[in-house]
């Protein structure tokens, strides 16, 4: 369990986050070359198994972080002590060998190809990715969590801008606090920050984003 101001807490983890984020994009590229093997679009856990493998064997990546988990299961206890499931998490990005702190980032993919045209999959973005964090499932007792967005096109920029739009649209579901960031670059990776007011404790998540270009 973390203890202690969650502020603090907070400008621990960000750095860690710009840190985590500058090694998959250095990694990025060898992860594109395994999934052009596809014939197919590939699907999200396919990238997201694929990209944890390369982090996990990358020595600058090991130098910051203690590992990284491809489908970790955080758990939650009840007021009778009976621990129960709290889902699995897409990717956990362990500091320490203490697995109570962490990185948690929920992955989804955007801008689709389909045989009737292109789905932004946005709605499934917020609704199923980011809701996990403003209702507590994820990052719990934490105040930083994260989204990576697969943009299957490769148009970071119209998939920045229609997750932004359904964000706000669905502001209440996910109980966003104030505005969204301003969008920065990391290579091909656009990046900004939300917030959001937690279920049950009232206390606050920062959720930061990051869309990486297919």
């Amino acid at each position: 369990m973390v203890t202690g101001d969650p502020s603090t807490w907070a400008d621990r983890l960000r750095p860690f986050d710009g840190r985590f984020l500058k090694r998959v994009a250095a990694v990025w590229p060898v992860c594109l070359d395994r999934l052009a093997t596809l014939c197919r679009q590939p699907d999200e856990d396919e990238i997201t198994l694929n990209l944890v493998e390369l982090l996990n064997k990358d020595p600058v990546f090991l130098r910051s972080f203690h590992c990284v988990h491809f489908h970790y299961e955080p758990v939650g206890r009840t007021s009778e002590g009976l621990r129960y499931s709290l889902g699995e998490v897409d990717i956990a990005v362990f500091l320490t060998q203490d697995h109570d702190t962490y990185l948690a980032y929920e992955c989804k993919r955007l801008n689709v190809r389909r045989s009737d045209g292109r789905r932004t999959l946005a709605t499934e973005y917020v609704k199923c990715g980011v809701a996990r964090f403003a209702r507590g499932q994820y990052s719990r007792e934490l105040p930083v969590g994260g989204m990576l967005g697969y943009v299957l096109d490769g148009d970071v920029t119209h998939a920045a801008w229609s997750v932004r739009q359904k964000i706000v649209e669905l502001r209440r579901d996910i109980a966003l606090v104030g505005e969204l960031g301003e969008d920065a670059w990391i290579d091909d990776m656009v990046r900004f920050v939300s917030r959001h007011m937690r279920e049950g404790d009232g206390s606050e998540i920062e959720v930061r984003h990051a869309l990486l270009s297919l």
